[in-house]
């Protein structure tokens, strides 16, 4: 009786552990290749700020959101 909790508990951790590895892979696979901002809207937002960005600008706001993806 012991065993078989024992077996269930021990199949449920894994499982879990299994699941959250394999769902952070596609996650993160997913956002490399869909990222959730790119230099149109970073234009956009500057724009609507009332600034006009060059296009240094642009590509330094792309790596600090890069840097935390």
């Amino acid at each position: 009786m012991w065993l078989d909790i024992l077996q269930v508990l021990i199949g449920f951790i894994v499982g879990v552990a299994l699941g959250i590895f394999i769902s952070r892979k596609l996650m993160t696979k997913y956002l490399k290749k869909n990222p959730p901002i790119n230099e149109d809207m970073i234009r956009t937002l500057m724009s609507g700020m009332g600034r006009k960005p060059n296009e240094k600008q642009v590509k330094q706001m792309m790596k600090q959101m890069e840097k935390y993806m």
